[in-house]
């Protein structure tokens, strides 16, 4: 656990040339698997429910035994429900983290049907000769915006209890 913690504190640059040689090995650059699961696989998703499970009360396994559950049906059955919202609000930090990465968007994807709209406002903003043409990438900005606020808006109950409930 604390090894894993520790990668929190590490900058994404740090850990960019290994998570692009494994995608690179395992034949996933230009794709969206490449470009998700390096992302989904976060210390903060184990800090997270690590934090959350360690509030469970023992009694519930317990319980769980005596009726004569074994772990996967104690996870499916109990600890499943039981975080729900822990898994909206690593969802929705997952989700924002992710669709504002640029530096790994632009390693990892090479055809320009691949990029994400992150770097393709980066592109319109980087122009040679010419003056950028800003209304365009502003309100290229702004639709960049709505999903990730629409996110945070349909799920912000959950997300606020995610966060905060403890009481099981």
């Amino acid at each position: 656990f604390w090894i894993i913690f520790v990668t929190l504190m590490l900058p994404v640059e740090v850990r960019i040339y290994p998570t692009y040689k494994v995608v690179a090995d395992l034949q996933m650059l230009d794709t969206y698997a490449g470009l998700i699961l390096p992302l989904i696989a976060s210390a903060t998703g184990t800090l997270l429910f690590r934090q959350f499970f360690m509030t469970v009360p023992e009694e519930l396994l317990e319980a769980s035994k005596i009726d004569g559950a074994g772990p996967f049906r104690f996870f499916k059955d109990m600890l499943l429900p039981l975080s729900i919202t822990t898994i909206a609000a690593l969802f929705v930090i997952q989700f924002i983290y992710g669709w504002n990465q640029y530096l790994w968007p632009l390693l990892i994807t090479t055809q320009d049907s691949m990029q994400t709209i992150v770097t393709g406002i980066k592109k319109m903003l980087t122009t040679t000769d010419e003056l950028a043409e800003w209304q365009l990438a502003m309100a290229t900005a702004v639709l960049a915006m709505l999903p990730p606020v629409a996110v945070v808006i349909l799920m912000q109950k959950l997300f606020v209890r995610g966060l905060v409930e403890t009481e099981k």
